[in-house]
């Protein structure tokens, strides 16, 4: 019976890839499904999508050139399962293009007359150039010793408890070896959807938000942050882009987003900028820092 069952499955998706796109590109890697896990990553981005999204990552240019994989995307994502799995097929798709459109925006080597436009430069880098040592005094997370922790991979993880803690949530040491979210295009992917599924109080997770189960309480709704694409780039560095009007790093990200969903032939949903967003805070890209870190 769950044979039969998981034949219905990849029968029905098939239909519905079909109908969307008439092309089999647009269906994702649909041996996931043969497998059994139906929300597989690899089901609702393929590895065509992922190219054509990130087109020149690649390029002599980009620094990160021939870093980021969609062999490593896939294989991280399977350490948080319920990534691009939560919600109607629509809502997993704006998921995969929130995710990689606010990391593109990170790691981004386009310039407004680029060849294909700006936004298909996105993962051009994968460190940081100001490579200082973002060292925090800290007994839950204390440096290394000649170790720095500037920003690395998609989300350019940034400072010595960040990367403590996100070591600890995926079992690797970065504290010592902060080199291995550059050097480790896996433990890269990881990092950036660690930060994506992880809730930092005051702030809910960005897998929340784009999902729509994060519910905004009364404070939230009155400082303009609803649910949409725009709280999550308030989530991302709110203290330095929302709640100041019109900005074009939040333009730079809402142009990566439509871009990847108008690839994965998906609506963008509401709500996609914080131009009158009060910030959750005056951190910026995952730098908060609690009393229990210290």
């Amino acid at each position: 019976m769950d044979n039969i069952n998981k034949m219905l499955t990849v029968l029905c998706v098939l239909i519905m890839c079909f109908m969307e796109g008439g092309l089999a590109e647009n269906c994702g890697d649909l041996n996931a499904l043969g497998s059994g896990d139906v929300n597989a990553l690899g089901s609702v981005i393929s590895k065509n999508n992922f190219n054509n999204m990130l087109k020149h990552r690649n390029d002599g240019a980009c620094r990160a050139k021939g870093f980021y994989r969609y062999e490593a995307f896939i294989e991280a994502a399977k350490s948080f399962p319920a990534f691009a799995s939560t919600g109607d097929a629509a809502t997993r798709k704006r998921e995969v293009a929130a995710f990689l459109s606010q990391t593109s925006h990170e790691t981004t080597g386009g310039w407004p007359t680029a060849p294909d436009g700006p936004y298909a430069w996105g993962y051009c880098l994968k460190e940081e150039k100001n490579r200082s040592v973002y060292c925090k005094p800290s007994t839950q997370y204390p440096c290394a010793p000649g170790k720095k922790y500037y920003g690395r991979g998609p989300i350019q993880l940034t400072w010595n408890y960040n990367y403590g803690q996100c070591g600890k949530a995926i079992g690797v040491d970065l504290l010592k070896n902060p080199d291995l979210v550059a050097t480790n295009a896996v433990i890269s992917f990881k990092t950036a959807l660690w930060f994506w599924m992880t809730p930092q109080k005051p702030k809910p997770s960005s897998h929340d938000v784009i999902t729509g189960k994060w519910k905004p309480p009364a404070a939230d709704k009155a400082a303009h942050r609803l649910p949409g694409y725009g709280t999550i780039t308030n989530i991302i560095n709110g203290g330095l882009e929302c709640g100041r009007g019109q900005d074009a790093r939040v333009a730079d990200r809402i142009g990566f987003y439509k871009r990847y969903c108008d690839i994965l032939r998906v609506g963008y949903g509401s709500n996609l900028d914080c131009y009158s967003q009060k910030p959750f805070g005056s951190s910026s890209l995952i730098e908060l820092v609690t009393s229990m870190m210290m």
